[in-house]
């Protein structure tokens, strides 16, 4: 278990003991970057990489048209952009206690440009794929900047600022993936390119700058040398994992190639397991993985996106745009409805979460964000049939999911992981992401798919099945101790 006990601290006060360690951190970087322009920086480069994701969206049948390739092919342009994040974050974030955040940030962005470039210059579709391969690698900054915030940052003005980060997981209130579709019309899907390695040019130059360089107090305690051979087991965990959920869901469970999948799954954690217990600094030390403080936070974030991304990204999706058992709203209608509300609200809502961490703490504000979207995922079931009733479940879910649940989750995340290991967790907990959108989706697209009143209905329902699940994991979640 981790040393630190559960509950030392009242909510509202989390961290604030804290400040000193927070203080020497910066000290020992020789200089304390003020909040807005630290904040700033980062918010550049969690950009860089939320641009790569949404504004290709709406390019990728010109990218097929481009090069000749179906939809099952043009599908890897996403997908593989989304599995090198999974793979990324476990271990950039684990790396950078041992290299430094800075040096961590500049890595990734480095790495993303060499994968923009080779999309720019790409004379294949595969060779398009693995630029997109290497620019997934920046999912990484997210889980960089919440722990750079952490370290540099007083407890107020972190919760503020995980908000602010947590306002672009989604995008940009819509508007990127409309500029995306303007940008690939106008000057074709190279252009989108451009602006990414621009921006991500002005992100690492603002790093250089403004990050601390070296390794913070919070790293200090950090001995060994980063496990190699745990972040390969975990890396093959991972790609089996997806491959695994993907081919279940089209070829059958039973299929030879998902169970020779399922069993590359098995065997790799069960390596990942065995290695970690033998490492003296391994990826994630075993006992922590059994922990309260590790364990409730990843179950709480798989199950809460597999019973919400399913709600608001696919049944909800096929729903409004069924003309014969839904709404009958076209592609740009439904988006336009059911998309664009909940992203443009949680843009205000997830900062706003943030402050409110100050003063409520984070564990109310993750159980009122996790048991209000449990309402809200139920309102919909309740009323699917009607479209107002739907669209107004949906964008409540930008307030107290885009909002309160990313945020605080993605706060505890940084604050909860193990004092000699403090990149772990995060990184970890960003791969979750991924792990339970595809898993929520998988579970309704049998019912969801059929195209009828009951198949949504019982899609939605098993979504709310799945978030009450959350919502009780939640309760198990521990409250900060105040000088994690």
């Amino acid at each position: 278990m981790i040393s630190s006990p559960a509950n030392a601290a009242p909510q509202g006060a989390d961290v604030e003991a804290a400040a000193p360690a927070q203080a020497a951190s910066a000290q020992s970087a020789g200089r304390r970057p003020q909040a807005a322009v630290l904040i700033t920086t980062l918010l550049l480069g969690v950009l860089s990489f939320q641009l790569n994701a949404s504004m290709v969206t709406p390019a990728l049948p010109q990218i097929g048209v481009h090069f000749g390739a179906d939809a099952g092919a043009v599908a890897q342009v996403q997908s593989m952009f989304f599995l090198a994040g999974a793979i990324s974050g476990p271990i950039m974030g684990r790396w950078s206690d041992f290299i430094g955040r800075r040096r961590a940030l500049l890595l990734v962005l480095g790495v993303m440009a060499v994968g923009t470039v080779l999309c720019l210059l790409a004379p294949s579709l595969p060779l398009l794929v693995v630029g997109r391969f290497l620019q997934g690698v920046s999912s990484a900054i997210f889980a960089l900047a919440y722990i750079v915030l952490r370290e540099n940052l007083d407890a107020r003005a972190f919760g503020t600022s995980v908000g602010i980060i947590a306002a672009v997981n989604g995008g940009i209130a819509g508007f990127d993936g409309y500029a995306g579709g303007l940008m690939t019309e106008a000057f074709g899907f190279q252009s989108i390119f451009l602006v990414v390695l621009g921006l991500a040019a002005i992100a690492a130059a603002c790093i250089i700058r403004f990050v601390p360089g070296g390794r913070t107090a919070h790293a200090a305690g950090t001995s060994g040398s980063m496990d190699w051979w745990g972040a390969a087991f975990l890396s093959a965990f991972l790609v089996c994992l997806s491959y695994f959920v993907s081919t279940g869901s089209s070829a059958g469970w039973t299929s030879v190639p998902a169970l020779a999948l399922l069993t590359g799954t098995v065997a790799a954690f069960i390596a990942f397991y065995a290695v970690e217990k033998r490492r003296s600094s391994p990826l994630i030390a075993v006992h922590h993985l059994r922990s309260r403080q590790v364990w409730t936070v990843i179950a709480t974030t798989v199950l809460t996106l597999a019973g919400i991304f399913a709600i608001m990204n696919f049944t909800v999706v096929l729903l409004s745009q069924d003309g014969k058992n839904g709404f009958g709203f076209s592609a740009s209608l439904s988006a336009l409805l059911f998309l664009t509300p909940a992203a443009l609200i949680g843009v205000f809502a997830a900062p706003l979460a943030g402050w409110l961490t100050g003063r409520m703490g984070w564990i109310r504000t993750l159980r009122i964000g996790t048991a209000l979207s449990l309402a809200c995922a139920m309102a919909a079931a309740l009323f699917a049939g009607n479209e107002w009733a739907v669209l107004a479940a949906v964008a409540a879910l930008g307030i107290f999911y885009n909002g309160f649940f990313l945020t605080s989750i993605n706060g505890l995340s940084v604050l909860l992981s193990p004092k000699e290991a403090p990149g772990s967790l995060p990184g970890i907990n960003g791969a979750s992401f991924g792990t339970g959108a595809s898993l929520g989706v998988v579970l309704v697209a049998p019912f969801a798919g059929l195209g009828t009143q009951g198949g949504y209905g019982v899609a939605l329902w098993i979504s709310v099945g799945i978030t009450a699940a959350a919502l009780l994991v939640s309760l198990l979640v521990p409250a900060p101790d105040a000088s994690a």
